[in-house]
């Protein structure tokens, strides 16, 4: 381990979760990565703490997240809107992440994690929490009003949770494995619909008049399609899944129904305060299962052969 740099930080790791994007990576989709340590849901205690570090201190329990640092002065630092920063470094990416026994942070930018949640939990929210919390944020969807969740995974399930526990929505959750949507009606779901016996749009329109909103945390092009078809005029659409394929886009309705698409990146360091807050509170309680390091590809296997319900965690306290 390299010695810390001004305002860094060493986290004694505790846990790492295990996300789709870090397939990505390790597949190199995104370029060669080559020598960059993964993992960007990682929590650790902190243990020592270089010069310059007034935020973090020695014993806090920190996190190792996707939005690892921005530069602090452009104008997405400066408006609320971090993570387009152009020269962001990225956890498990583009700076070493948490799969490790110790990893470094900038103290500035690791957000704390409250002592009220459990720190293998609070692994999901550092990543899938965060981003479907801020995605329903972002799709300005009311309290009492219908979201549709597309995508019941690691991320759909948490933002199944916040959409219900904490923003009050009613939630219409879409998925082409019957497993993931018994997994959302226990969670609360109000409507569940597989597109493989369901005509998703149709049906939506049909039950209650169109969502307001939807959220697609799926990586296939047919789940934007019909998430647009799904919502009535004036809704919204936020993209949060990466598919290879482009998006087919009505322009007539997209103009005369007033709808709007945009796409969010998981969450600003506030956000992720905010939806570590929720997970303290009980109000969102993730489904993790502890793993050993050794089991990496099995999980990655696992992930990709679509087994898994909740989340695969690395358990990291014995990892030097």
């Amino acid at each position: 381990m390299r010695p810390l740099k001004y305002g860094e930080a060493l986290l004694d790791m505790e846990f790492c979760g295990v996300c789709h994007t870090d397939i990505h990576v390790k597949n190199q989709d995104f370029g060669d990565k080559t020598g960059v340590v993964l993992g960007h849901e990682g929590i650790g205690r902190v243990i020592e703490v270089a010069e310059g570090n007034s935020t973090l201190k020695v014993g806090d329990r920190a996190s190792v997240a996707w939005f690892y640092k921005g530069c602090g002065h452009c104008e997405y630092c400066t408006t609320g809107r971090e993570t387009l920063c152009r020269t962001v470094l990225n956890a498990g990416y583009t700076a070493d992440g948490g799969m490790a026994g110790k990893a470094i942070v900038y103290g500035d930018y690791a957000v704390k994690v409250p002592e009220g949640l459990d720190p293998a939990a609070a692994t999901s929210i550092t990543c899938a929490g965060v981003t479907t919390y801020k995605a329903i944020k972002e799709s300005g969807a009311h309290p009492g009003e219908w979201l549709l969740i597309s995508g019941l995974g690691g991320l759909g399930n948490l933002g199944l949770q916040y959409a219900k526990k904490v923003f009050g929505l009613k939630v219409i959750a879409v998925d082409v494995n019957d497993a993931q949507l018994d997994f959302a009606k226990e969670f609360g779901a109000d409507i569940v619909l597989n597109p493989l016996h369901d005509d998703v749009g149709a049906k939506v329109q049909e039950l209650v008049g169109g969502a307001h909103a939807a959220v697609v945390t799926a990586v296939a092009k047919a789940a934007f399609n019909s998430a647009v078809e799904a919502v009535r005029a004036g809704g919204s659409v936020v993209g949060v899944g990466l598919p290879s394929e482009t998006m087919d886009l009505s322009i007539p309705r997209l103009v005369l129904d007033g709808i709007k698409v945009l796409g969010s990146l998981v969450g600003t360091r506030k956000d992720l305060a905010e939806a570590f807050d929720f997970g303290a509170d009980g109000l969102v309680v993730p489904k993790v299962t502890l793993r050993k390091m050794e089991e990496i590809n099995e999980i990655f296997d696992e992930m990709e052969a679509g087994k898994i319900r909740g989340r695969m965690v690395l358990d990291l306290r014995d990892v030097e």
